[in-house]
């Protein structure tokens, strides 16, 4: 009906002068006193063709309309998906938009080849600078001062936020370096955890993991990714108690701390880019982004990360490994 309405409605004036066609017809033919047989007659002759023709261009105009439609929903190739135009206001209008898609499509070639010389530079940076940070890291270990123990913890962090910079631009890429197949999860928790193992001690926390013997399809390294920066909240934002990491059987690992908790209004958008939320204010250091990393990562692998918590009493992240049965050769 929405299509009819405005098929009427561009029409209108067209069906208005055939109105006024008809009005003046049928005047003439009662002042020269014709028989009302004959006027109907000959008005019934013009209703048939002309009821057909209209038909004809209402389905022409319809169909015209839903491939319009399709070519909205992917206007990138809309040049071969174009119907064919009428008249030459219609040619004129294909014309426009084919050289509008040309410069879009030579803009998005553009942007892409900018992009991966950006991915390629930074990549490079990445793996350079893990060179001059695991020498900091050698000989700030020879030492054993509270100093350098201190230094060692902000060397982490760089290595970490240096880390997570190249996930963010690998995540946006068209390209990813997945690799799913079913790994055992227990190794992949315990590098997480001793990945985190001097901030644990530091901070005086515990850490509480009674091993796993199961396995799951996933991506090893971006598993570790979520697992890390999960982590990583959580002894940011426990200063007593610990962590506590468990995988039910259903394949669902949990991570619990101690920790101050999240506001439940913070909770629906803690996995937004750049939310901080109330806690993040009062941290300076967040940036809201692991979080919403995790959230990419966890969704390019098709599993499920979401979060319970109660302000004083700590939070539980949840990452569900479920999948359906797939093979693999």
């Amino acid at each position: 009906m929405k299509v009819f309405n405005a098929y009427i409605k561009q029409y209108r004036m067209n069906i208005f002068l055939l109105i006024i066609a008809a009005a003046i017809f049928a005047l003439v033919f009662s002042l020269y006193n014709l028989r009302a047989e004959a006027v109907l007659y000959a008005l019934l002759l013009c209703v048939i063709p002309l009821s057909a023709a209209v038909a004809v261009h209402y389905i022409g105009f319809y169909k015209k309309h839903r491939t319009l439609l399709r070519v909205k929903d992917d206007p990138v190739i809309l040049s071969d998906m174009l119907p064919d135009t009428k008249n030459l206001i219609e040619w004129d209008y294909a014309e426009i938009i084919k050289r509008l898609n040309g410069i879009m499509t030579e803009k998005l070639t553009e942007i892409s080849f900018r992009q991966g010389e950006c991915m390629d530079y930074f990549t490079a940076w990445a793996h350079q600078i893990k060179s001059p940070i695991a020498a900091m890291r050698l000989i700030l270990q020879s030492s054993g001062s509270d100093a350098d123990s201190m230094l060692l913890s902000e060397l982490f962090s760089i290595e970490k936020y240096t880390e997570m910079a190249l996930s963010y631009f690998r995540l946006d890429s068209e390209t990813n370096d997945f690799i799913l197949k079913e790994y055992p999860l227990d190794g992949i928790i315990r590098s997480s955890i001793r990945a985190y193992a001097p901030i644990f001690i530091r901070k005086r926390l515990t850490v509480t993991y009674d091993g796993t013997d199961l396995t799951a399809i996933t991506d090893e390294k971006w598993l570790s990714f979520i697992l890390e920066q999960i982590i990583s909240n959580a002894v940011k934002y426990t200063n007593k108690g610990g962590v506590t990491i468990s995988v039910s059987r259903d394949k669902v690992i949990s991570v619990s701390d101690t920790g101050i908790g999240i506001y439940s209004e913070d909770i629906p958008r803690i996995f937004e880019k750049g939310f901080t939320g109330y806690n993040g204010h009062s941290d300076k250091k967040s940036t809201g982004i692991g979080l919403y990393l995790c959230k990419k990562a966890a969704q390019k692998l098709s599993h499920r990360i979401y979060v319970e918590s109660e302000i004083g009493a700590g939070s539980t992240f949840y990452i569900d490994l479920k999948t359906a049965d797939i093979q693999f050769e």
